[in-house]
Formats: C-alpha cells, sequence, structure tokens
C-alpha cells in the first residue's frame, strides 16, 4: 500500500531536491515524518541491518544513487522468484504474502519508514526470511536498482490518488512509469493493481490497455451492470454528478486478488462506502 495507506495526514516533503532528477516528474507521494517510536523504534533498531537494503543516496534521502544496481542473490541469500510490492503502506499484504509463500523472495519499496518499521515487527513475528524492503522513491528503484527482467510480479496497491484534477499530474502510474515496470518484470511477469478510486481506476486502465507491452488477464470481464464502475458513475459517488445512462462498456476488471489480504486500510475505504477495482496485466 501507498504512503496514504500508512498514514493520511500529510507534511511537506524533507530534503534538497536534485534538480537534474526530480524536477522532470512530480512528485507521487509527500513526505511524512520519519521518527520512530517506541516498538517501531525497537524493531527497527534489531531488523533494520538484516532486512533493510541501504543504497548510497544521490541527493535526497529518498534517492538512489546511479551505480546502485541491486544483487537479487546476495540480498536474499538465494535465488527465488521475486515478488515486488511498491508503496507497502505498513505491511500488512507484503508480511501475510511472505508468510504463505516462503518459496519466493519478497520486496517492499516504501518512502515511509515508520511503515517499515511496522513491517519489520511483522517480519519478526512472523520469523520471516524471505523479505527485505528498500526506503526509496519507486521510479528509481525500478529504473537503477533492479535487474531488467528480474522480478515475476511487480504489486501496487492503493497508491495516492491525488484525486483533485490539478494533482493528476502526481499520480504514480503514467506512461512512463509503466515502461519502469515493464523493464523489470520478466516476460510473461504480472502487474497488479489496486485503487478505491473510481477516477484513478479509469487512468490505470486506459494507460495500461494502451501500452504495447501488456495485456489484460481479464479483458471484458465485469463490465456492463456488473461493473462498480457503472454502479459509481449512476450513483453519483466520491463527488461526481449522477450519469444515469453511464455504462462500462469495456469492463477488463481483474477478480479481487486472492493473497491481497483486508488491510485496515481498504478497511475503512470499505466501511465508507467506496468500490475497489482491481486490474491485472501480463508482461508481454
Amino acid at each position: 500500500m501507498s504512503d496514504r495507506s500508512a498514514d493520511s495526514i500529510p507534511s511537506p516533503e524533507t530534503g534538497t531536491r536534485d534538480p537534474e532528477l526530480f524536477r522532470k516528474e512530480p512528485f507521487s507521494f509527500v513526505r511524512r515524518g520519519n521518527r520512530l517510536q517506541g516498538r517501531r523504534a525497537r524493531a527497527w533498531e534489531r531488523n533494520a541491518d538484516r532486512y533493510v537494503i541501504e543504497p548510497e543516496r544521490k541527493q535526497t534521502d529518498t534517492s538512489v544513487a546511479e551505480d546502485q544496481q541491486l544483487d537479487l542473490q546476495q540480498t536474499f541469500e538465494r535465488t527465488a522468484p521475486l515478488i515486488v510490492e511498491i508503496g507497502t503502506g505498513l505491511g500488512e499484504c507484503i508480511a501475510n504474502a511472505a508468510k504463505d509463500d516462503a518459496e519466493r523472495n519478497y520486496l517492499a519499496v516504501e518512502v515511509y519508514r515508520p511503515g517499515l518499521a511496522q513491517l519489520m515487527l511483522k517480519v519478526e513475528s512472523f520469523g520471516l526470511q524471505n523479505v527485505r524492503a528498500i526506503q526509496a522513491n519507486a521510479p528509481e528503484v525500478l529504473d537503477v536498482m533492479l535487474p531488467a527482467s528480474s522480478a515475476d510480479e511487480i504489486w501496487i496497491f492503493f497508491s495516492d490518488p491525488w484525486h483533485k484534477t490539478r494533482h493528476h499530474k502526481r499520480r504514480l502510474i503514467k506512461t512512463e512509469f509503466l515502461d519502469k515496470v515493464a523493464r523489470v518484470l520478466k516476460p510473461g511477469g504480472t502487474l497488479r493493481l489496486a485503487t478505491d478510486w473510481s477516477n484513478y481506476a479509469e487512468q490505470m486502465r486506459e494507460l495500461l490497455e494502451a501500452h504495447p507491452q501488456f495485456t489484460n488477464q481479464h479483458p471484458g470481464n465485469l463490465a456492463g451492470e456488473h461493473s462498480e464502475l457503472t454502479r459509481v458513475r449512476r450513483e453519483g459517488l466520491e463527488g461526481h454528478d449522477s450519469e444515469p445512462a453511464f455504462t462500462d462498456e469495456l469492463g477488463g476488471w481483474a477478480p479481487r486478488f486472492e493473497r491481497r489480504i483486508l488491510t485496515s486500510f481498504e478497511s475503512k475505504a470499505l466501511k465508507a462506502g467506496r468500490r475497489v477495482f482491481d486490474l491485472a496485466y501480463t508482461r508481454n
């Protein structure tokens, strides 16, 4: 899950931006406090040296120096299929997935240190050996750290929707970002996404349907009267005017991914009456 699943209160970014690296694209996240206290601080002290990868930084404390390619065999102390979760939030999803799937390696990418410290608590509690984490900006991790065709799956669940129109440029899922995902995914690998914001779901679907390196795993699924998008638009949810004649003819929504557990963030979204949209695409 993204930063917003870890802490819904934004705070200003910290650190100095490198204009060559950071001004090409708007940030897709806002920085929150990195101070650790109590159980999280102690979990970090006990586990970060082993489980958290600390790359050399180019400029800010979430950037990555250009020569920091990850040796996955050395990092995980074995060779195994790799699952990458971008925006892991409080680590609920990745920790539970790793606990039930010891045969695969799991890499959490998150900018929010308290969220990673919470993941360290779960790693310790579950006795996990197959989880590692990086505190870094996801596009740089995909560009610099991860080798080409190294990931079997990439998960992006509930990244910040930046729901105001003027902020859409900050959304993580853009064509340029999907190019980076395609570089890291193995041919035949899977990109999984979920969001509780219908406009963002539509944008994700539109970009992925147009991208030459991705194919929808569920073309036409949950279209028409079966589409949550149809319900959202007809009922005028999320602050939009109702469109009684609207029908989602395209569909293509994935069934809920069975290994995406119901997190605290998603539970709150559902209690608030929000719909959740899943998408799954294969790297061609």
